[in-house]
């Protein structure tokens, strides 16, 4: 695999975590097991003790779940992988191997709704206390740090909002101040913005999302920036039981061939879009990163590859707009989650982002009439007729 990271994107995607395998499938093939045959005690008493290199039990290790934490790792840019069986696995993983009852986290106040009730909840109950702030504002941070903040956690671009903070700034501040960034890179894929190039120590994601991209699968994955991160969070990943199976992983792989083309799509469209909803009457604002509108647009031409395919928007009707349109649409899905090929549209108040509760809504500037549309790669035109056509029902 080390010459592979000089290849250009396109080419890692499509050969990224791929190895010699007995036979030579240009595929690597899907281990369907839950155990491994010893060759003798001798041989399965040294894989336990880490003296020999081989496969135990698929919790542990499996190897077409390792071929796809390769091909992630690599993309990233980063030490190593670990397929979990969900994004929130990822999250929840992370968190739990990186700090102590006692301990302070700062995290973005805009964030996928199940990761601030993870932190504010059940994290809250084991003594670990927490801040919500703008992270956009390098400021905030710097304010909410004390010398009990083990970790920053932020994500960017923000999910629904489209903040975006700045990477590089944020590493820098944790790292003088003796805490860890971690950074959920899933808006955007390794294929448009790598953390742990810009100082991240943690980066991961809801592979569920751009990384598969054919909305079939539920995982996530954590990539470290080196072997002492690593070993804490397989040994926390491996005890929690919250790792991808065989077949899931084998999918997602699948998924990262295409993921430079998908994206290069996905960011086309959601310009075209984004230009086009915040040229039109009845909409009250857009937040796309590509939009010079956008308030860090200067920070994502700076950390970013490209602007990404989620676009979140308000219409002067407010909320009862929003259900307008999301009730109109033909082509656009009224679907939960994001990344896929398909464009879904959804109402983050009422849906994602409900169990946040409206204080902490707000508080993150997720307002009742914001819309979120993530773009898919189907024709701009004709997602733009469809989005034209249900805006004309208001």
């Amino acid at each position: 695999m080390e010459g592979k990271k000089e290849l250009k994107l396109n080419s890692k995607c499509v050969h990224a975590g791929i190895d010699e395998y007995e036979f030579g499938p240009v595929v690597p093939p899907i281990y369907q097991t839950s155990t491994f045959k010893f060759a003798s005690t001798e041989q399965g008493a040294a894989l336990f003790k880490g003296e020999a290199k081989g496969y135990i039990y698929t919790r542990l290790s499996n190897p077409t779940i390792e071929a796809m934490e390769n091909a992630v790792a690599d993309l990233e840019e980063g030490y190593k992988a670990l397929g979990c069986s969900s994004g929130m696995s990822a999250i929840t993983t992370a968190l739990m191997a990186l700090i102590n009852a006692g301990d302070h986290v700062i995290c973005s106040k805009a964030v996928y709704g199940p990761t601030t009730n993870l932190i504010k909840d059940i994290l809250g109950r084991f003594n670990i206390d927490h801040t919500f702030v703008d992270t956009t504002k390098i400021e905030n941070v710097k304010a909410a740090i004390t010398d009990k903040t083990k970790v920053v956690y932020i994500e960017t671009p923000a999910n629904p909002t489209l903040d975006i903070t700045d990477i590089e700034e944020t590493a820098n501040l944790a790292h003088e101040n003796g805490a860890l960034l971690v950074v959920d890179n899933t808006f955007l894929s390794p294929a448009l913005q790598q953390p742990l190039k810009l100082g991240a120590d943690v980066v991961l994601h809801s592979m569920t999302k751009f990384l598969n991209g054919h909305a079939d699968v539920v995982a996530g994955v954590l990539v470290a920036k080196n072997e002492e991160l690593y070993l804490k969070l397989k040994g926390t990943l491996k005890q929690l039981g919250g790792v991808i199976d065989p077949f899931n992983a084998f999918l997602v792989h699948r998924g990262i061939k295409t993921l430079g083309l998908r994206m290069e799509k996905h960011c086309a469209n959601a310009q075209k879009i984004a230009e086009f909803l915040e040229r039109h009457p009845k909409v009250a604002w857009v937040s796309y990163p590509g939009l010079e509108s956008h308030p860090q647009h200067e920070v994502a031409k700076k950390q970013q590859y490209g602007y990404g395919g989620m676009i979140s928007f308000e219409l002067k009707g407010g909320l009862e707009a929003g259900k307008t349109v999301m009730d109109s649409v033909k082509l656009c899905t009224l679907a939960v989650s994001l990344g896929g090929v398909e464009t879904l549209i959804q109402h983050p108040a009422s849906m994602t982002h409900l169990s946040m509760g409206k204080e902490l809504r707000e508080a993150a500037g997720i307002t009742d009439g914001l819309v979120r549309l993530s773009v898919g790669i189907e024709d701009a035109d004709d997602l733009i007729a469809d989005l034209s056509q249900a805006l004309e029902k208001i």
